[in-house]
C-alpha cells in the first residue's frame, strides 16, 4: 500500500498536556480542516493521549502491568482515551472526512510491553471503502504483564511495516527534533547518539521524544522513513512539500 499515508497526531497538539484531559478543540478543528483539504487517497490517523490517559496510566502503574483483582486502571484509562478518540473522529466527520475510531484494546495483543499482533485486515477494507481509520494510544492485554500501554508511536511503527507504508508523518508541537534550539534536519542510526534529545516535561509513560525516535529508527531499519514536523506544517507534509522538520532515515 505504497500510496498510504500514516499520520500521527501528537497528544500535545490535540490536548492541553498541562491540564486534566482538556481537548484543544481549536487546534483539532484546524487539523481536521487541513486533512479534509489534503490531496491524499489513503490515510490512517493515529493520535496520542496527551493529558487524557497518561496521568491515569501512571496512577494505576500500568507501565508495570496489571494483576488479578487490580484491573480498574485498565477500564479507567481505556475509557478516557476512547473518549478523546471520539472527539477526534467527531471533528474530522464535521468537515467531511469519513473517519471511524478503532480501539487497540479490542484488536491488539502485546508481550513484555511490545505490540506483537494487530489484526489489520479490517483497516484494509476500510481504506478500500474510502474511510479513514482513527487509532489511538491505548491500554492492551499483555501476555507477560497482564496489561501494558501501547503508545501511538509504537502503533505507527507496527502498522507502517504491516501495511508496507512508506509515508509516515508525526505532527508535533515543536518544529521537529530539537538539539538545543536547533532543528535536526535528519536522523539516522549513525547520527542519533551525538544528539541531545530530551523527554516530555509533562506526564508521559511512553518515552516522550526519545521514545518517538527509538520507534522511528526501528521503522527506518525496516525500510520506512518518517518525518517529524510542527503541526502548523501539516498541509505541507500531506501535499508532499518541504515541512522544515526532521527526517528519520535508515541510511
Amino acid at each position: 500500500m505504497s500510496d498510504l499515508v500514516i499520520l500521527k497526531l501528537g497528544g500535545s497538539v490535540i490536548t492541553d498536556k498541562g491540564a486534566d484531559c482538556r481537548v484543544n478543540r481549536i487546534a483539532l478543528n484546524s487539523i481536521a480542516t487541513t486533512i479534509a483539504n489534503a490531496p491524499i487517497s489513503g490515510l490512517i490517523i493515529v493520535h496520542g493521549a496527551g493529558s487524557c490517559g497518561h496521568p491515569e496510566a501512571k496512577r494505576y502503574r500500568l507501565d508495570k502491568g496489571a494483576v488479578a483483582g487490580q484491573t480498574e486502571g485498565i477500564t479507567v484509562t481505556h475509557r478516557i482515551v476512547s473518549a478523546l478518540n471520539a472527539e477526534v473522529v467527531s471533528a474530522l466527520r464535521e468537515v467531511g472526512v469519513p473517519a471511524l475510531g478503532v480501539h487497540p484494546l479490542h484488536v491488539c495483543i502485546a508481550d513484555k510491553g511490545r505490540l506483537i499482533a494487530f489484526e489489520n485486515r479490517h483497516l484494509q477494507e476500510m481504506l478500500a471503502l474510502g474511510m479513514v481509520p482513527v487509532i489511538h494510544g491505548d491500554v492492551v492485554m499483555d501476555l507477560s504483564h497482564g496489561a501494558c500501554i501501547v503508545s501511538g508511536d509504537q502503533l505507527v511503527r507496527y502498522l507502517a511495516v504491516a501495511l508496507k507504508c512508506t509515508r509516515v508523518g508525526l505532527a508535533t508541537d515543536v518544529p521537529g527534533v530539537l538539539d538545543g534550539e536547533r532543528v535536526v534536519p535528519e536522523i539516522t542510526p549513525r547520527t542519533v547518539d551525538a544528539l541531545h534529545i530530551g523527554n516530555s516535561s509533562h506526564t508521559d509513560v511512553t518515552g516522550g521524544m526519545k521514545g518517538k525516535i527509538d520507534e522511528l529508527l526501528g521503522l527506518a531499519a525496516a525500510g520506512s522513513g518518517a518525518d517529524i514536523f510542527e503541526v502548523s506544517r501539516l498541509g505541507d507534509f500531506l501535499a508532499g512539500k518541504d515541512h522544515g522538520g526532521t527526517k528519520v532515515r535508515g541510511g
